[in-house]
């Protein structure tokens, strides 16, 4: 079980990355774009997915995953910390939505964050 603090260590330790506080909760981003929320209390997590992994992702573990209505036209998903098997998915799943904001120059930099299945 992942919490809001493995969340922000993660988040913190990946290149470029600050913490932002918007529309009252926690925000994590990359060379100033956004790749993670806390929303709920912090009991989960939004991050950047393709629509298409997105909707897989849902209908394969909908304990896990979901779609926050007001995000449904975007490419992000919510994930619950509690249904996360440890915190290397944990790890994954925020440095795979770190990769899709991150700039070229940092993917280029980085290149053990810079491929999918990495990290």
């Amino acid at each position: 079980m992942s919490e809001a603090e493995d969340v922000r260590r993660i988040s913190l330790s990946l290149p470029d990355t600050s913490e932002k506080i918007a529309w009252s909760m926690p925000t994590f981003r990359v060379a100033g774009k956004m790749f993670a929320t806390m929303p709920e209390n912090e009991t989960s997590i939004a991050v950047r997915c393709p629509k298409e992994e997105r909707d897989e992702l849902v209908l394969a573990e909908p304990d896990k995953f979901w779609i926050a209505d007001h995000e449904a036209a975007f490419a992000w998903v919510r994930v619950r910390l509690a249904a996360l098997e440890d915190e290397g998915e944990l790890r994954d799943i925020l440095v795979d939505s770190w990769r899709q904001a991150a700039p070229p120059r940092l993917l280029d930099a980085y290149p053990e964050l810079g491929a999918p299945g990495a990290g």
